[in-house]
C-alpha cells in the first residue's frame, strides 16, 4: 500500500499538468491565452497585497522585537502548564496566527532541540496543522479585494485557532502522554 502510495504522489502533479490542459483544450478554450490571462491577474494581485504584506511583517518585527511576546508568554506560562503544556511551545501558540514561515521556524528549532518524536515536537506538529495564520489569511486575502470591515472574520478566525490549540494540547496529552 506504501508503494502504490509513493507512486500515486510522485505522479499526482505531472498528471494534474497534464489533464488540465488536454481538459481545456477538449472543451475549447483557449489554454494558453487563459493561462496568461490568469497570470496577469495573478501578478496584479500580487503588487496590491505588497502594501498590506509589508505592514503585517513590520508588525510582527515589532511584537517579537519589543520583548512583547516573552512577556506574554510569561503571562500565559502557568495557565498553560496546568492543562499539560510545556512553556516551550507558548511562543508557536502566539505566533501562529501571525505567520506561517515565522512559526516554521520556531517548530523546526523545538524538533531540533527536543526531537520531532518528542511530546514537544509531536504537539508543535499537531499544533501546526490544526491551527491557522488568521491575520496573514485576513491580511492578504480581504486586502486583495478591498474588504475594510473584517471585525466578525478576525472573531472568527481567533476561536478557531483557539480551538485547534485546545484541540492539539488534548489530543497529545490522550495520545502522547
Amino acid at each position: 500500500m506504501i508503494d502504490f502510495l509513493t507512486q500515486v504522489s510522485k505522479w499526482a502533479i505531472p498528471l494534474i499538468l497534464i489533464c488540465i490542459p488536454l481538459y481545456g483544450s477538449l472543451k475549447k478554450v483557449p489554454v494558453y491565452e487563459a493561462f496568461v490571462e490568469g497570470a496577469e491577474e495573478g501578478f496584479v494581485t500580487a503588487v496590491k497585497i505588497i502594501p498590506f504584506l509589508v505592514g503585517m511583517m513590520v508588525a510582527i518585527s515589532v511584537f517579537r522585537a519589543s520583548g512583547a511576546m516573552d512577556h506574554l508568554v510569561k503571562a500565559l506560562s502557568p495557565l498553560l502548564t496546568a492543562i499539560g503544556t510545556p512553556a516551550e511551545v507558548l511562543p508557536l501558540a502566539i505566533m501562529r496566527p501571525l505567520s506561517g514561515s515565522g512559526v516554521l521556524g520556531l517548530a523546526t528549532e523545538l524538533m531540533r532541540v527536543y526531537g520531532p518524536d518528542s511530546f514537544i515536537g509531536r504537539l508543535a506538529s499537531t499544533m501546526q496543522g490544526s491551527t491557522d495564520t488568521t491575520f496573514f489569511v485576513l491580511t492578504i486575502y480581504f486586502g486583495s479585494v478591498g474588504v475594510k470591515r473584517y471585525r466578525y472574520s478576525i472573531v472568527t478566525g481567533l476561536t478557531a485557532d483557539i480551538s485547534g490549540l485546545l484541540a492539539s494540547i488534548y489530543i497529545c496529552n490522550v495520545l502522547f502522554r
